[in-house]
């Protein structure tokens, strides 16, 4: 049985952990461990106005998004997720915005700097930023980098962190976030965009 940790000792612990960039994590080998856990999002440059005066910060980084592998167990008889915060992290940074809603909100908000635009792809269904992903990851290997903390119920420590933490990047559970409304609105624009468009085909790769 797990000790029981004081949840203020859990978010200092979460909040101290080292961020790494891009570069870093996709060594090898990988610095991150193939476990259940929490991982942070830290900034560089801000993917939009963003009021971050309550916001983590440490070393010129803002941390703006919280995250968590695996989700939550179901409860209607389906069988737990395999994934694990090495899996979810690297995706994270080499995938595409249909398999990562991090990549998702960063390229709504970033897609006029960086001239990128979500499109739907293969059966129409899925929406990424097609041959863009790969400048969607460069600017992620220069602003993005990730911390993290293992943790043998990641989700149970995810509503203590987005209830106490400012993560403005986060949606769920996040309502009362000042952004929530704004990020919301980035997104929906972008797909309703996207839903006017033609549908391209699948390039095959992901931000690698």
């Amino acid at each position: 049985m797990s000790p029981i940790v004081d949840p203020q000792d859990e978010s200092a612990l979460y909040l101290a952990a080292s961020p790494n960039t891009r570069e870093q994590v996709l060594a090898r080998p990988c610095p991150v461990p193939a476990t259940a856990g929490v991982y942070g999002w830290w900034f560089r440059k801000l993917p939009a106005e963003i009021d971050t005066s309550g916001c983590a910060k440490r070393d010129g980084l803002t941390l703006l998004y919280t995250g968590i592998s695996p989700n939550k167990p179901p409860t209607n008889g389906k069988a737990p997720s395999t994934q694990n915060i090495r899996k979810r992290i690297k995706t994270h940074y080499t995938g595409n915005a249909a398999g990562s809603t991090l990549r998702l909100t960063l390229g709504c908000l970033v897609a006029d700097e960086v001239g990128i635009e979500l499109r739907r792809v293969g059966s129409g269904k899925r929406y990424t930023f097609h041959t863009g992903e790969t400048l969607l990851s460069k600017w992620m290997a220069e602003n993005a980098l990730v911390s993290w903390i293992a943790h043998e119920e990641p989700w149970e420590l995810e509503d203590r962190l987005i209830a106490s933490l400012d993560v403005p990047l986060n949606l769920d559970g996040n309502s009362r976030n000042s952004f929530y409304l704004q990020l919301k609105a980035a997104r929906a624009a972008a797909k309703r965009r996207a839903d006017d468009l033609p549908v391209l085909p699948n390039p095959g790769v992901g931000g690698r």
